[in-house]
C-alpha cells in the first residue's frame, strides 16, 4: 500500500495544507496534479466538521495510507492557530488552499447580512501571514466579485496586499524619513508611522497602540482649547461624542469580543428572516469601527463649524482614517502625498515590491466544464503569489468548447437503480441507444484522445493509478466509532449508489416535470393533476449538456431519462470524483441538521470538483520556484 517509489524519486514535493476542506474536493485534485519534476505532498487538511474528517481519513490515511493530518477545529478559535502550527511541527508549507464558506456571499439563496462565515476571510489571511506559503488559493462563489457593489472583492484584494515582510519595514520607514517628513503635518506623519508598525505587526505593541491615542487625544484637547470656551469644552455633546469615541474605537479588543458572541449567538439560534435579525445587525452595526468613525467624523465636522476650526478638526479626521486604513490604503495616501517626482515614485514603487509579501492580479473566474467536468459550476479564485514567486493570472483550460464532457457520458452507466433501491456493485444500466454517440474517449483531464478511456471508465479506475497502488480496498462507515473498528468497515464495489423511497404521486410529479424538460413548463400539468409543489425549483438534467452547479438537495436534479433523484454517487460523477472515492455518514438528513452533520450529499454539493482543482494544482506546479 502506498505511493510509487519510481514516481517519488524523479520528483520533488511541493508541500500543500487544505483548509475549510469539506469532503477533499481540492486535496484530492492537488493529489492527482503532477510534473515531469514535482508533485504535492499533502501536510494537513482542516474543517470544523466530523464527517469530513471521517471521509478524509478514510481516504487519505487509511485508503491511500498517507500521514496527513487532520485539524477539526473552527479556524475562528483563539486555539486554532497554534494547533496548526503544533500539527505541521515545523514543516515548510509551500502551498496553502481554502475555500471560507461561502453561503452568505452567494447568489443562489439569501444573503445573510453579518454572517459569521463572513468573517473567515480574515482568520484565513491569519493563517497566510503565519505560515508565509510561497501560494495561496482561496476559493468562492462569483457572488462574492458583486457583493456590496464589488466593495467585498476590493477588501479581499487590499488585505491580500497588506500582508507584509517584517523584514522589509526598516526599509520603508528610512525612505519615507527621507521623501515624506516634513512635507506633511507633523502629527499626520507621526500617525502613518505608528500605524504601519501596527500593520506589519500581527500582534502590535502596546505602547505603539497608546501612543496613537495619546497623539489623537492631545490633537483633541489641542482643538477645544484653542476654538471652543471651557464650558462647551466639557459639555457638548458634539465633543462628547469625539471622546467617547476615541475610547470606543481604542477598546476594539472589547467590541471584537462582544461582536463575535452577538453574531455566534445569531448563527446557533438560526436568526435570519425574522423579527429578531434586524435588531441584532443593529446592535453589530453600531459598534463596529466604520459606524463609530462615521459617527465620531460627523461630530468632528460639528466641532469645526461651532469653533471656526476646520483646518485642525481635517488633521485629526485624516488621522482616524488612516487608523482604520489597511496597509495597502497607507500605501495609497503615501503615493499622494509624494507629489508628482517620477523619480521618487519610481523607487517607491520598487521598494513595495519587496515590503509587499503577496501579489495577486485580479480575481480569476472559472467554469469547471473548461477543465472536463461535466458541470457548468462558476468560482472565483483569488490566488496570492509571494514576492519570489511568479504571479498566477489565469489558469489554462484543458477542454475545448466543442469538446465539453456531457451529462450521459458521466452517468450511463449508473442508471440501474429503480425506486427505493440500492446498488453495491456494477451491473447492467438501462439502455439509451439514441446518445450511444456520444460516448467518446478520453485523456484523463477531458480532452478527446482515441487512445484514452472513457469517462466513466476513468471514474471506475480512478484518478490516481499514476502514483498510488491501492492494497486497502475502499471502505465505508457510518462514523467515527465504525472507522476504529475493522469489522464494521464495509468493503463493495460501488459506493453510495442509493435511491430514496418515494411515494406514487411523488414519481408521478418527477415524471410529469421530466416529459416537459422544464418545471416552469410543467406546472399547469401539475396543478390539473393534484400534484402542484412550494418547492421552487427542479432542474432536469440535460444528457447532451452540462449540468448546472451541482448542489446539496437530493430533489433538485432530476434524472434525464429515470425520471428520479440523483443518487450520491451521480452527483460525484457530475463533480468528477473517482468512484473509489467514498462520501462517509449519514446519505442525508433533514433542515438544520444539515449545516451539523453534513450529509453525504452537502459533502458532494460544496466540493470543489477535482478535475479543476487538478488544473489549478497543475499551474502552481508550473510556476513555483
Amino acid at each position: 500500500m502506498g505511493q510509487k517509489k519510481e514516481f517519488l524519486k524523479s520528483r520533488k514535493k511541493v508541500t500543500f495544507v487544505d483548509l475549510f476542506a469539506g469532503a477533499g474536493g481540492i486535496s484530492e485534485g492537488f493529489m492527482q496534479a503532477y510534473t515531469a519534476d514535482k508533485y504535492f505532498d499533502f501536510l494537513l487538511a482542516s474543517d470544523i466538521n466530523e464527517n469530513c474528517e471521517l471521509t478524509h481519513r478514510v481516504r487519505y490515511n487509511e485508503v491511500l495510507g498517507l500521514d496527513t493530518k487532520f485539524l477539526c477545529q473552527d479556524i475562528m478559535d483563539d486555539s486554532f492557530l497554534p494547533n496548526l502550527l503544533k500539527e505541521l511541527a515545523g514543516k515548510q508549507v509551500d502551498v496553502v488552499t481554502g475555500g471560507p464558506s461561502c453561503q452568505s456571499f452567494s447568489l443562489a439563496g439569501r444573503r445573510k447580512k453579518l454572517d459569521k462565515r463572513d468573517d473567515l476571510f480574515y482568520h484565513y489571511l491569519k493563517v497566510i501571514k503565519a505560515l508565509r506559503p510561497k501560494y495561496f488559493v482561496m476559493e468562492n462563489v462569483k457572488g462574492i466579485l458583486t457583493k456590496d457593489e464589488g466593495r467585498i472583492k476590493e477588501r479581499i484584494i487590499r488585505e491580500i496586499r497588506s500582508i507584509v515582510d517584517p523584514m522589509t519595514l526598516g526599509q520603508l520607514l528610512d525612505f519615507l524619513d527621507y521623501n515624506l517628513k516634513g512635507s506633511i503635518p507633523t502629527a499626520l506623519y507621526s500617525t502613518l508611522v505608528l500605524k504601519l508598525k501596527m500593520e506589519v505587526n500581527e500582534n502590535p505593541k502596546i505602547k505603539e497602540s497608546e501612543s496613537f491615542f495619546e497623539l489623537l487625544d492631545g490633537l483633541l484637547r489641542d482643538l477645544t482649547t484653542k476654538h471652543l470656551p471651557y464650558n462647551v469644552s466639557k459639555s457638548n455633546e458634539a465633543v462628547n461624542t469625539i471622546r467617547h469615541g476615541l475610547i470606543l474605537m481604542k477598546e476594539k479588543h472589547l467590541r471584537d469580543e462582544i461582536r463575535k458572541q452577538i453574531i455566534q449567538l445569531k448563527t446557533s439560534a438560526h436568526i435570519d428572516n425574522d423579527r429578531f435579525v434586524e435588531h441584532y445587525n443593529f446592535i453589530v452595526e453600531t459598534i463596529s469601527t466604520e459606524q463609530i468613525l462615521k459617527t465620531t467624523l460627523a461630530a468632528i465636522d460639528d466641532v469645526a463649524l461651532l469653533g471656526d476650526c476646520k483646518n485642525d478638526a481635517e488633521i485629526i479626521k485624516s488621522v482616524l482614517r488612516l487608523y482604520v486604513s489597511t496597509f495597502d490604503e497607507c500605501v495609497d495616501f503615501i503615493r499622494v502625498h509624494l507629489g508628482n517626482n517620477d523619480g521618487v515614485l519610481e523607487s517607491f514603487d520598487r521598494l513595495m515590491n519587496n515590503v509587499r509579501l503577496y501579489n495577486i492580479d485580479k480575481p480569476i473566474v472559472v467554469l469547471s466544464s473548461n477543465y472536463g467536468v461535466p458541470q457548468n459550476r462558476e468560482r472565483v479564485l483569488f490566488i496570492g503569489c509571494r514576492n519570489d514567486q511568479e504571479l498566477i493570472s489565469n489558469i489554462p483550460h484543458t477542454v475545448g468548447e466543442e469538446d465539453k464532457v456531457k451529462v450521459f457520458e458521466a452517468i450511463w452507466d449508473l442508471d440501474m437503480l429503480g425506486n427505493g433501491e440500492t446498488a453495491t456493485a456494477y451491473r447492467q444500466p438501462n439502455s439509451q441507444k439514441q446518445y450511444e454517440s456520444e460516448k467518446k474517449r478520453r485523456s484523463l483531464q477531458g480532452e478527446p484522445d482515441t487512445r484514452g478511456l472513457l469517462y466513466t471508465e476513468w471514474s471506475k479506475i480512478g484518478r490516481l493509478g499514476h502514483r498510488f497502488t491501492f492494497d486497502k480496498e475502499p471502505f465505508y462507515v457510518a462514523s467515527m466509532e465504525e472507522l476504529k473498528s475493522p469489522k464494521k468497515h464495509k468493503v463493495m464495489e460501488l459506493f453510495n449508489h442509493q435511491t430514496s423511497l418515494q411515494s406514487e404521486s411523488v414519481r408521478k410529479r418527477l415524471s410529469i416535470i421530466a416529459k416537459h424538460k422544464d418545471y416552469n413548463e410543467a406546472k399547469d400539468e401539475l396543478k390539473a393533476s393534484g400534484l402542484a409543489s412550494n418547492k421552487r425549483n427542479y432542474t432536469v438534467l440535460d444528457p447532451l449538456g452540462q449540468s448546472p452547479t451541482v448542489c446539496t438537495m437530493p430533489d433538485d436534479f432530476i434524472h434525464y431519462s429515470a425520471c428520479r433523484p440523483m443518487t450520491v454517487r451521480e452527483m460525484a460523477r457530475l463533480q468528477s470524483f473517482d468512484d473509489s472515492f467514498v462520501f462517509q455518514g449519514k446519505r442525508q438528513t433533514g433542515g438544520n441538521n444539515r449545516q451539523k452533520e453534513i450529509p453525504q450529499y452537502t459533502l458532494v454539493g460544496n466540493a470543489v470538483p477535482p478535475l479543476m482543482a487538478r488544473a489549478i494544482a497543475n499551474t502552481i506546479l508550473d510556476h513555483i520556484k
